[in-house]
């Protein structure tokens, strides 16, 4: 009788112990949450879904994201961009769609590409030759953004962290 007693206890500690840790888990946030924009711009609803990483006392660009090399454009999978309508971005076309984000930042100008694999785990498998999209934009200084967010305007969009804005206009 006293083992029996002894092991329903031990299975129930076991049990309220699991219960315990997945709910302490549960409550931890990810390092670069999921994170979304979305606006109306020339005509068309523009989305863009990306991982939303922290500076965390780093040095961003030229160092954690290298220059001259493409970056997704956010953290864990790709950035994702949607358009439901045919928009200029910097004056070229883009066609109603869903894409791949990236970039490849340099100290003075940034390439920004729309990739037509849109779903994709970071930049290893980014593939040049199905890009649909790409553009020459200016990098900017700008107040400190602890985390990267995107921002829409009636001019187009930003991505902004660190202390770097990278505006592209949208018509």
């Amino acid at each position: 009788m006293m083992r029996k007693t002894f092991q329903f206890k031990a299975a129930a500690f076991f049990v309220f112990a699991l219960l315990v840790s997945s709910f302490a888990f549960a409550q931890q946030k990810p390092a670069s949450p999921r994170d979304s924009v979305s606006a109306k711009v020339a005509g068309s609803t523009i989305t863009i879904n990306y991982g939303s990483p922290s500076v965390k006392g780093r040095k961003v660009f030229g160092e954690l994201e290298a220059y001259g090399k493409v970056w997704r454009a956010g953290a864990n999978e790709a950035t994702v961009f949607t358009t439901t309508k045919d928009i200029k971005v910097e004056g070229k076309t883009l066609p109603a769609g869903t894409y791949g984000f990236f970039a490849i930042p340099t100290e003075t100008t940034w390439t920004i590409i729309f990739n037509k694999v849109a779903k994709q785990w970071g930049a290893y498998k980014y593939d040049e030759t199905k890009d649909a999209l790409r553009v020459t934009v200016k990098p900017v200084a700008s107040a400190m953004s602890e985390r990267l967010v995107y921002k829409i305007n009636a001019k187009g969009f930003s991505l902004n962290w660190d202390k770097v804005s990278v505006p592209v206009s949208v018509k």
